[in-house]
């Protein structure tokens, strides 16, 4: 039984979203990465927790979580026919997430799990485990530099202190060379994240059903060198156990409060040619997608603010925006980076379109663009801060209680790295 959320996506990236063209946020999701959510019920992998379907609170954060690396369509396979759709579907539409959801009718097993919306899946798509929140970034997992040919795979793992309770992972080079059940011994070792990278082509490797992929699919990978791997040290909570779950309430609603960093766009992660609005106008500053990846990857929000007159002075309308920032995020994609946000404000007092004739305080040296984020997200202001090129980005940093700085011609990417030196 499937059902299936299609509903016109409420976009939270963008504020002006009245001249929003209804096409290009359709394009928009299509263009992004899927994601596949498993949470098996009784008879696979069930533990004590078999008997409650998945957390909201737990599944909102994996949404949110791949909303923020730019997925937006996202498949739930569950073995829970109670799963709270109504709370799934209203969050799906708040992150304008096109939400798939499959309930499988009998345990069939992860593997079996993915057969049953075979004709859903792209011929690249990212698998998690809801039980298993490991804080990595999603899109450096899957680089293109990083698949080989043949490859089936590209698993996140986690390093363990003790691999006597644990699937035991060897890799060697970036390659997975072991993959077995519960082969550990005493010590230090390597394991699954719960979250990997697959190609759809690894489906037909599934023979008889029940089949976990993990176990009866991805030894067999090993073996044949069809299995790549990247360690990660970020944090992960296991919730498989009702304890756990309690537990990672309070985790997560921690891990989400995080500082930001809010970025000018052109003069700081594009050359300002002025009124730039096409991909062909673009071209990024020197280290931009690595100093955004290194933000990623340092616990920071990324968001960009940036001041669009272009709209009011009638050289391109709000659709280009959007259009533009889309591209620019399937940029940065490749290179395992995203922004987190975007915000601009198509507004100026001396504007010759009159619907964006006014003084607004969304425009730099206003603070409202800034402001708006930190309502939107769970932002630690006090550790937040902005880069930027002009003096106005600066007292809109003021403005809205941060600190700010000016992009150094040394690279975006030294200065992130300075500035965020110790986070983590």
């Amino acid at each position: 039984m499937a059902t299936s959320i299609r509903r016109p996506p409420k976009d939270m990236l963008m504020r002006y979203d009245a001249c929003q063209s209804k096409d290009t946020v359709i394009a928009q999701i299509a263009e992004g990465p899927q994601a596949v959510i498993l949470a098996p019920g009784h008879g696979t992998h069930s533990g004590d927790w078999a008997e409650t379907a998945p957390e909201p609170l737990l599944l909102d954060y994996l949404m949110l979580n791949l909303a923020r690396h730019g997925f937006r369509r996202i498949v739930l396979v569950t073995g829970y026919p109670a799963v709270q759709r109504v709370a799934l579907a209203t969050r799906a539409q708040d992150l304008a997430i096109d939400l798939t959801i499959m309930v499988e009718p009998e345990p069939v097993g992860t593997g079996g799990m993915l057969l049953q919306v075979r004709h859903l899946l792209d011929d690249r798509f990212l698998m998690l485990n809801w039980n298993a929140l490991l804080d990595v970034n999603y899109l450096a997992l899957a680089t293109p530099a990083i698949w080989r040919e043949g490859d089936l795979g590209i698993v996140a793992l986690r390093p363990v202190t003790d691999g006597r309770r644990q699937d035991l992972v060897e890799e060697k080079d970036g390659r997975i060379t072991c993959f077995a059940e519960r082969q550990g011994g005493v010590g230090p070792a390597l394991t699954h994240g719960g979250v990997c990278w697959l190609d759809r082509a690894i489906l037909d490797e599934i023979g008889t059903l029940p089949c976990a992929i993990e176990r009866g699919v991805m030894p067999r990978l090993a073996r044949a060198g069809r299995l790549a791997g990247q360690i990660w040290n970020d944090g992960f909570t296991d919730i498989g156990a009702l304890a756990d779950r309690e537990r990672a309430q309070t985790e997560i609603a921690a891990r989400l409060r995080r500082p930001a960093v809010f970025l000018d766009r052109d003069g700081v992660i594009n050359h300002d040619i002025g009124y730039a609005h096409r991909p062909d106008q673009i071209t990024w500053t020197q280290d931009a997608a690595a100093a955004i990846r290194h933000l990623n990857e340092a616990g920071y929000y990324v968001f960009v603010v940036t001041n669009q007159a272009g709209v009011a002075r009638g050289y391109y309308d709000e659709a280009a925006v959007q259009t533009l920032h889309a591209w620019m995020q399937g940029q940065l994609r490749q290179a395992g980076a995203h922004v987190d946000d975007w915000r601009y404000c198509p507004c100026h007092p001396d504007g010759t379109v009159a619907a964006y004739r006014r003084h607004d305080d969304w425009r730099k040296p206003g603070p409202g663009m800034i402001l708006d984020l930190a309502r939107c997200w769970p932002v630690d202001m006090e550790g937040s801060f902005l880069i930027g090129d002009r003096a106005s980005d600066l007292e809109a940093a003021a403005a809205a209680g941060i600190r700010g700085h000016m992009v150094e011609e040394a690279g975006l990417l030294n200065q992130v790295r300075r500035l965020t030196d110790g986070r983590k």
